[in-house]
């Protein structure tokens, strides 16, 4: 090709000079001077028809092939006079912007480069080149509308190479070719041609960071355009999940030295960073196809900052597949179908953004009857077996959106084995996810609420005080609505493993009520609150009482329901609140004293041994040395509690007939005066209601 006259010849960088200049410039080197009738007509006027270019097969074929400096074949003054012609011609029309003259000359722009013979993205660069170069020197209107259709008329033909010339004159950002992307957009008979380009340009720069932003950056700007997305039918999910997880690849990735900084999206104007350029044009993607509520869960959520975070990506995407099944669920079928070859993939990436597009999507019943049930339980069940806990995870995630789907999991058998062995997991992700799953079996029509409480009897208690706060609220949250699905059985006496647990628990759940995490006390209150409706309590004020406020009286009251009611588990509730008084936590020691005083209170002599005394008054006798003062003034009052039992315990029994005689109503006080109850300074740990945490006005306040 005779680059010289287009590129290097002239001493300048390629496209420096506009077309005009360029005739000017050839024809004063031919000794010709440029008249006006070489330009065109005044304004106004259309072309002559002698102004009309040599057609395709008149060019000259040239025979020189190296772009890299001025052609020294014999043939290169024909050639110049050539592209000459073809340049003053361009611009004449240009200048009269008629569009007979503009489309006479796209039809030559298009056809010359093949008519030559030479390599065709070289042609075609730099009469892109050209046209940029020319573009910022037009008037707005008619002259760069002109020149806009003349790149149209180019790209129709040529699409793969105008692309490539477009991203290589965008690196670095140029305005002239940003203007050029939307003028593509707005073109319907070529918009779908370059896009297709761009999502293939975007698949081959991995790894080349700034050719695939400036991919980005133009496939955000096109996408913008109203209308532009329909061109995207048939490629619509390639497309989302290129974009998704070109975002994991830019999130596990180093930053380069000198690339622009992470935009924020509080922050105005155009996006800089190749993330947030990424984001954009997910958002542009999604609005244009009527997803706009899908953009708006995801900003309330947090998921588009979740999105660009290198470890909570994946978290994102599930927002995302949960967004898509509320809102836009007319392209879930494709995406499932895209992702699936992805879920083999050798880069993880791209495998564990299809997963979590995989776990997620499988929330949409429609979805998941793609498959069979087999191939989906298979398959999560294989990620269980896997050494990365992140895969874990997403399995355990699937298994739970599977259990929504009632006519999917016919035999809960199957999937009970992972979900359980998942509890004692040490990622607190896997774990709080096996518990959502077993959350979702419960509320499934016909739960198996027998066979749950009985596998949930020996792991459930211990994650109630598990050390993450995450993993204790959820359990709390999962024994409430194990209570609430069995409520019926546990109300007539049935229920024989749900009632055990639920015993077994309520010392726990009354402690968790000052627990310093705020899910785990409300999780507590709401599952003491389904425990006193399924018990038949009467308890609900009480507890809802000591939630919020300092009440020892209600306090005092729960617990002499709980002795009266449950004599034979007063042990037990006793030995489970001294375990609380070794808790690292201060107000669960104050708590736990303060509820042992209390047991200890309402207890009956006869129900506890004097080796469970004797331990309880050392442990509280321990606490004596405690460095919160509160700790030390209940363990006191409490340890006076404890005593008076053992003091009670020792006094002598009277006979079995004489006991029985006194039990009358009016002569048993007369027989064993009542204790007195114990006495407790006020909470420093907890508001006196939970009013003042909004900064109202409480009892006594001005």
């Amino acid at each position: 090709m005779a680059w010289g006259v287009w590129g290097q010849a002239r001493g300048g960088p390629l496209g420096a000079l506009t077309l005009t200049a360029l005739a000017e410039g050839i024809q004063a080197n031919q000794g010709q001077t440029p008249s006006r009738s070489a330009l065109g007509r005044q304004p106004g006027h259309g072309l002559e028809p002698e102004l009309e270019p040599k057609s395709a097969a008149a060019i000259p074929a040239t025979g020189c092939e190296a772009p890299e400096g001025p052609c020294q074949d014999p043939q290169s003054s024909q050639e110049e006079g050539a592209l000459a012609d073809l340049a003053v011609y361009t611009a004449a029309c240009l200048e009269e912007a008629g569009f007979v003259g503009t489309n006479a000359t796209a039809l030559a722009l298009s056809s010359a480069p093949e008519a030559r013979g030479e390599p065709l993205e070289a042609q075609v660069y730099a009469l892109v080149s050209g046209l940029l170069a020319q573009v910022p020197s037009l008037a707005e209107g008619r002259p760069r509308r002109a020149a806009l259709r003349v790149l149209s008329a180019l790209a129709r033909e040529h699409a793969r190479e105008v692309v490539r010339a477009l991203l290589r004159s965008s690196l670095p950002p140029d305005r002239a070719a940003a203007e050029l992307w939307p003028s593509l957009s707005r073109n319907q008979c070529v918009n779908g041609q370059v896009l297709v380009q761009l999502l293939w340009a975007l698949k081959d720069q991995a790894g080349r960071e700034l050719e695939a932003l400036a991919a980005t950056r133009a496939l955000g700007e096109m996408l913008a355009v109203s209308g532009c997305v329909g061109a995207t039918r048939g490629f619509y999910p390639h497309l989302l999940l290129l974009l998704v997880t070109q975002l994991h690849q830019l999130a596990r990735g180093v930053r380069a030295p000198g690339s622009p900084k992470v935009w924020g999206p509080s922050q105005r104007g155009p996006p800089h960073s190749h993330a947030s350029c990424t984001v954009e044009a997910l958002k542009a993607l999604l609005t244009g196809d009527g997803g706009r509520m899908v953009v708006t869960c995801m900003e309330q959520a947090g998921g588009w900052r979740r999105l660009v975070g290198a470890h909570t990506h994946l978290e994102g995407v599930l927002l995302l597949a949960s967004a898509m099944v509320a809102h836009a669920d007319h392209h879930l079928r494709g995406l499932f179908a895209n992702l699936l070859p992805q879920l083999r993939s050798p880069d993880d990436t791209q495998r564990l953004t299809a997963m979590a597009f995989f776990a997620g999507l499988l929330q949409s019943r429609p979805t998941a009857r793609l498959l069979r049930e087999e191939v989906i339980l298979e398959r999560l069940r294989a990620w269980q077996g896997d050494p990365e806990p992140t895969v874990r995870w997403l399995g355990l995630l699937g298994l739970g959106h599977l259990a929504l789907n009632r006519g999917k999991v016919r035999h809960v058998s199957r999937l009970l084995p992972a979900l359980l062995g998942a509890l004692g997991e040490g990622d607190a992700r896997l774990v709080d996810a096996a518990l959502g799953a077993l959350g979702r079996l419960l509320r499934q029509p016909r739960a198996p609420v027998r066979l749950l409480s009985a596998q949930l009897g020996p792991r459930l208690p211990r994650l109630l005080d598990d050390a993450r706060d995450s993993v204790r609220a959820s359990a709390v949250g999962l024994l409430g609505t194990l209570v609430r699905r069995g409520r019926g059985g546990l109300r007539v006496g049935l229920r024989g493993p749900l009632r055990k647990l639920v015993l077994q628990s309520l010392v726990p759940l009354l402690l968790r009520l000052q627990d310093p995490s705020r899910d785990a006390a409300e999780s507590s209150e709401w599952t003491l609150a389904r425990c006193d409706q399924a018990l038949c309590w009467g308890l609900l004020e009480d507890m809802v009482t000591v939630a919020h406020y300092d009440s020892p009286e209600a306090l005092s009251r729960i617990c002499h329901c709980l002795v009266q009611q449950y004599p034979s588990h007063t042990p037990s509730f006793l030995s489970q609140t001294q375990g609380y008084l070794r808790s690292p936590q201060t107000p669960l020691r104050w708590a736990a004293a303060v509820l042992l005083g209390f047991l200890v209170h309402h207890t009956s002599p006869g129900r506890v041994n004097r080796d469970l005394l004797d331990s309880l008054f050392q442990d509280l006798g321990q606490l004596q040395s405690d460095p919160e003062p509160a700790v030390v003034a209940a363990a006191h009052a409490s340890a006076q509690q404890v005593a008076l039992l053992a003091r009670a315990q020792a006094r002598p029994q009277r006979p079995r007939l004489l006991r029985l005689r006194l039990f009358r109503p009016g002569l048993w006080h007369h027989s064993r005066p009542p204790r007195p109850p114990p006495v407790y300074p006020n909470s420093p740990f907890q508001p006196r209601s939970i009013i003042g945490r909004w900064g109202c006005l409480g009892p006594g306040c001005a």
